[in-house]
């Protein structure tokens, strides 16, 4: 981690930051650079983070709706 925050130019505090959650919108030049160094390209960050979650489907409005619900 520490290698990749360093080449990423941003803090190892930021990057546990962000990988826990507790940062709850970095900065998009924030997130391009740790992609970068990841060799990540921004299309498969986004496709990564608005994948539906498991066991939800969305509705048509934008609702989510549980899948695992018991019967």
């Amino acid at each position: 981690m520490l290698e990749t925050a360093l080449r990423a130019r941003v803090s190892p505090e930021t990057l546990r930051k962000i990988e826990s959650g507790r940062v709850a919108t970095p900065a998009f030049s924030t997130i391009a650079a740790i992609a970068d160094v990841l060799g990540l390209s921004l299309d498969a960050v986004w496709a990564a983070i608005n994948q539906p979650e498991r066991g939800v489907e969305s509705t048509s409005s934008g609702h989510k709706l549980s899948t695992n619900l018991p019967g």
